[in-house]
């Protein structure tokens, strides 16, 4: 089956979105801090069973090809995208769907999963965190200067954005994350996890270097009845590295 890509209006601005599959199980893809659909979830696009599924990956106000807006980071970006990525879904008419969120997408999902618990069938997040300590903000500082980055990460990007957008986007996004270290306990949806009641799967990467491994368990730990698969080659991009596993695990998961 063919990838459609197409724009849609929700809360005033126009987000763009990919779409494959005829399958009654509707999921929506959740990409990263400067993701696409396009450079986050290729293999995912490609591979998930488009019988069972009807596979969605949009771009976040201000990534991808939904700018205008530029993107910026309010203290309530992630509960913004949120809401967008919901009312997304409810405008192309799927009644029920399921999450998939990866990294800043993952902390998206938890909080769409607790906020619309009536909509969400089944949630998996990876590289997600409820929260932002001292060290998160050590790791986020290391990755500001978007020309130290490697070349094979950094090309599509700047394909995508041109580099000063891509640069400064980059920068502002690493100030905006890093001001949760100063709430208490570094809180981003830490008080949401509870209220998550759809089943959950966590996947993380033993060898993320950008999300220690304390806060998939974390949580784990407050999602009732989730379920934690350790990855002990995975990094951060496991569902890109070892996508067939990934999406193998997810698909029995969704089942």
């Amino acid at each position: 089956t063919s990838i459609t890509s197409s724009k849609i209006q929700v809360n005033g601005v126009h987000l763009h979105y990919q779409q494959t599959g005829e399958g009654s199980h509707a999921v929506l893809l959740l990409p990263g801090m400067l993701g696409s659909g396009q450079t986050d979830f290729g293999p995912q696009l490609k591979s998930m069973n488009k019988q069972l599924f009807t596979v969605v990956a949009w771009d976040p106000r201000g990534y991808g090809k939904s700018i205008p807006p530029s993107r910026d980071f309010p203290p309530d970006f992630f509960e913004r995208d949120a809401k967008d990525a919901v009312d997304l879904m409810q405008a192309l008419k799927f009644k029920k769907f399921s999450l998939l969120g990866w990294s800043d997408g993952g902390i998206t999902a938890l909080i769409a999963a607790a906020r619309y618990p009536n909509l969400i069938h089944k949630l998996v997040v990876w590289g997600a965190n409820a929260s932002v300590t001292q060290e998160d903000v050590r790791i986020y500082n290391g990755i500001r200067d978007v020309s130290k980055w490697s070349e094979k990460v950094k090309k599509p990007l700047e394909e995508l954005y041109g580099h000063k957008y891509f640069a400064e986007t980059c920068e502002a996004w690493v100030d905006g994350i890093s001001r949760f270290a100063e709430n208490a306990d570094g809180n981003i949806c830490q008080q949401l996890l509870p209220d998550i009641k759809c089943p959950t799967f966590i996947i993380h990467g033993e060898k993320d270097p950008l999300v220690p491994q304390a806060h998939a368990e974390y949580i784990h730990k407050h999602i009732k009845g989730s379920r934690l698969l350790l990855m002990p080659e995975g990094k951060h991009n496991l569902h890109l590295r070892f996508a067939n596993d990934f999406n193998r695990e997810v698909e029995n998961f969704l089942r």
